[in-house]
Formats: structure tokens, sequence, C-alpha cells
């Protein structure tokens, strides 16, 4: 009886050893393994020819060297502008005498005007296109590019000898060319006119009612001439020193862009993964993705897939050469976790929307998911060979 046991323990060895042979390489993965992501970048293509980096500190250092948005780029270090007049806005003008009977004066005889009154209220003028306003007796006066104070002196010196000791007041009713435009994701947009003070980013956002969307998916970009910044809402309340004042012509667009990364592979949550406008490191990234799967994940095999501007992907490879169709190179960040050093570069380096997170599977996967299907055969057969009659 015991060589029909035999018999029947052999048959089954060889029909799991058949079975082993056929299933390691139709194994299912849940993607490719680290050398395939190495090797599998020189396909003739565009989008798959792509150039794999391993960081370390030299790539670290490159990164340092990347220009971040920032509204410092406007180099705006100086104080509040100096509103001065420009064409389209209201001003109004007040002329004073020294005595009345002058040309901007009652009469004393006057009845039909307050006795005495040494006052006349010019009514509001907007500046016309040749930047001037009219004055009576001192004529057309240009006053744009002038302060209001520059205007009085120009008024007080047309008026010497027609009027007695003439003093005037000029005053900006209403500044149009002095504004800012706010739109987008705000309770009201509106045009707003600037203080003297000066009103910095913040406080024209107050102006309008805020914001309506969440501030962590808030992105605030700020068009000055033919240059626009964007930077997260979150990153400008952190942040003083972004809180720049705003100049005339400014305008201020608040989106609501909500950033998210992929995580494929062998962690712990395969989603597309929200993440704060004002940034996520990989570190955080990957805890956010449910870290790494410690049976299954390969730490040498920690990867970020984007798409990189062409001039960065030549300093990433100064040794290749790089040919891209367009201006963006796919570009693969390798990180060995398995070197202590790449838990550092990791907290440095920042993911971006869309970013796609991949861990690979280690190569011994296919093996245990082969032994568990085993374990799953050998225990019937086991059975019923204990029933064979000795």
């Amino acid at each position: 009886m015991n060589s029909a046991r035999s018999r029947w323990l052999g048959c089954a060895a060889g029909a799991m050893l058949c079975f082993f042979v056929a299933a390691c390489g139709s194994m299912p993965n849940s993607g490719p393994f680290t050398s395939e992501v190495v090797n599998d970048g020189s396909a003739e293509s565009s989008i798959t020819n792509y150039i794999v980096v391993d960081v370390d500190e030299r790539i670290a250092g490159i990164w340092a060297r990347m220009p971040r948005d920032t509204f410092q780029a406007f180099g705006d270090h100086r104080p509040a502008p100096d509103l001065r007049i420009g064409v389209g806005d209201g001003v109004a003008v007040t002329i004073w005498e020294a005595a009345a009977g002058g040309l901007f004066s009652a009469s004393v005889n006057d009845r039909t005007i307050a006795a005495g009154s040494r006052t006349a209220g010019i009514p509001e003028q907007i500046v016309a296109p040749d930047g001037t306003i009219q004055v009576p007796y001192a004529g057309r006066i240009r006053v744009m590019g002038l302060r209001p104070a520059d205007v009085e002196a120009l008024i007080v010196e047309r008026l010497k000898g027609k009027a007695i000791e003439p003093q005037a007041v000029v005053t900006i009713t209403r500044a149009v060319s002095n504004s800012v435009t706010v739109t987008g994701e705000v309770v009201q947009g509106a045009r707003i006119p600037l203080t003297p003070r000066g009103d910095r980013v913040l406080d024209v956002i107050a102006s309008v009612g805020g914001i309506r969307a969440p501030a962590h998916e808030t992105f605030i970009r700020l068009t000055r001439k033919s240059a626009t910044v964007s930077v997260a809402f979150n990153r400008l309340l952190a942040n003083p020193s972004e809180n720049i004042y705003v100049y005339p012509d400014d305008t201020l667009t608040i989106v609501r862009i909500p950033q998210t990364f992929s995580a494929f592979g062998t962690t712990g949550r395969n989603a597309s993964v929200p993440f704060d406008a004002s940034g996520i490191t990989l570190e955080e990234a990957i805890a956010r993705a449910g870290g790494m799967i410690d049976e299954l994940s390969d730490p040498t095999g920690v990867f970020l897939l984007r798409f990189e501007p062409i001039e960065i992907a030549r300093q990433l490879q100064p040794q290749e050469t790089i040919m891209a169709e367009g201006t963006l190179v796919p570009v693969v960040y390798r990180f060995n976790m398995r070197e202590t050093k790449s838990f550092f570069l990791a907290r440095s380096f920042q993911v971006r929307d869309k970013d796609i997170l991949y861990v690979s599977a280690s190569t011994a996967v296919p093996v245990r998911k082969f032994l568990g299907m085993v374990g799953q055969v050998v225990s019937p057969a086991v059975g019923v060979a204990a029933t064979v009659p000795r």
C-alpha cells in the first residue's frame, strides 16, 4: 500500500512542478518590477522613451536651484505705491481767495450768494485722454502722472495776478487708474480703488468679501504687466513676505485647483490622493498612500513619474542626448529606500499636481503567490493521500 501512496504523492508533486513552471510566467502582479521600469525607457516613442534618474545629492542640488513660484519674483520690497492721477480719474477742484469780490469769491453786494463767500467749487471732471482738466481762468492743465498736491501748485501758479491770493484743493473722486481688478473664486469680484496708505494682496481680497473656495484648494494669481505668478492661498497666509503691495492695474484672480497625485503598486492605498495646495513632500505622499507593504514592496523601487521641462531634464542627465517632441520630457525619479539618506531626500522632494507614485513589487512576490496557490492545492491532495490504505 505504501507504493500506492508514494505514486499518489509523486503524481501530485509532478503536477505541481508543471504548474509552477507555467504559473511563474503568468502570475498576476500590481505592475512592472524595478528592473523593468529601469530598462523599459528605451522604447521608440516620445512618451514612453522616458529617462530614469537615481535620486542622490546632486539631483537634490538641482531641485534646490529650481525656481519656485513666489510673489517676491516681482521684486516688491518697496513701500506702498505713490498714487498719481491718471486718464479716466474723476477730479474735483475747490479754489479759495483771500478776500471777497475776486474771480472765485462773491461780491459783498451780491445778495444771491452768501455775503463774503470766498470759495468756488469746480464740478468733478474726468481726466481727458490727453491727461488734462479745465480750470476757469487757468486754462487746460495737464494732470496725468501728477499728485493732487502737484496739481494744486500748478493751479495757484496759473491764477496768480488774476485771483486774490488763490489757494486750491484737488481731490481724486474716482480713482479709476489707481485700482486693481479682483475676479475668480471671491464673494464679489470688483475693480477696487487703492488707498494712499497702500493695499496688500490680503487687503484687496478682504475688500471683496474674501474667497469662496476652500483655502487648501485655492491659488492666488497676480498678473502685473506681462508677468503672472500663482501662490497657494495657505502659503500666502503662512508667509507674510508673500503678502506684497498691489499696484495700479494689477489683476488678482482667485482660482480653485484641487491638487492630487496617483498612487499605484504595492502601497497600502492605490488611489488618487488629494493634498494641500501649499504642497506635499514625497515622504508625506508615501505616508498618505498607506506606506509600503512590507511583504510585497521592493524598497529599491520607489518611483515618482512626471513630465519635466527639457532644460531640467538635460540638467538631470547632462551626459545623455535628450530628444523630445515639444518642451516636456517624461522623467522617472527612483528612490532606493534601503539607503537611509533617501528618507531625507524624500523629505525635500516636492510632489506636484498629477504626479504618479509607483512602488514596485519585490521579485519574491510571484514565488509567495505561487506557494500560496500550492498550499491550496496540496492541502486537499494531502487529505486524499491520508485516506489511501497503507
